[in-house]
C-alpha cells in the first residue's frame, strides 16, 4: 500500500484529465414529460422504431422511466376496472 510520490502524482494527473474530459462532453438534454409518456406507451404496445428507441435511451433518465411506467400501469389498471364495471352493470 506504500505508493511513491511519482505514483500518486500520476494517479492525480489521470484523475484530473478524466474529469476534464468528462466536463468537456456535452450533457444530453432531459426528455419532456410528453416524450417520456410516448416512450412508455410505445413500450406497453410494443411498437417503436429503432431510431426512436435510441433517442429515448439518450434522453430519458431511469427515474423518469420508473415514474412514468408506474403512472401508465395505474392508468391501465384503472381503465380495465372501469371497463369491467361498465360491462357488468348492464
Amino acid at each position: 500500500m506504500n505508493q511513491s510520490p511519482a505514483d500518486l502524482a500520476a494517479a492525480a494527473a489521470a484523475t484530473a484529465s478524466s474529469s476534464a474530459a468528462a466536463a468537456a462532453m456535452p450533457v444530453p438534454e432531459k426528455a419532456s414529460a410528453l416524450q417520456v409518456g410516448r416512450a412508455v406507451f410505445s413500450s406497453f404496445t410494443g411498437i417503436r422504431s429503432s431510431a426512436g428507441h435510441q433517442s429515448d435511451v439518450a434522453k430519458i433518465t431511469l427515474a423518469q422511466a420508473v415514474v412514468a411506467g408506474l403512472i401508465g400501469a395505474a392508468l391501465f389498471v384503472a381503465a380495465l376496472i372501469m371497463l369491467v364495471k361498465y360491462l357488468t352493470a348492464q
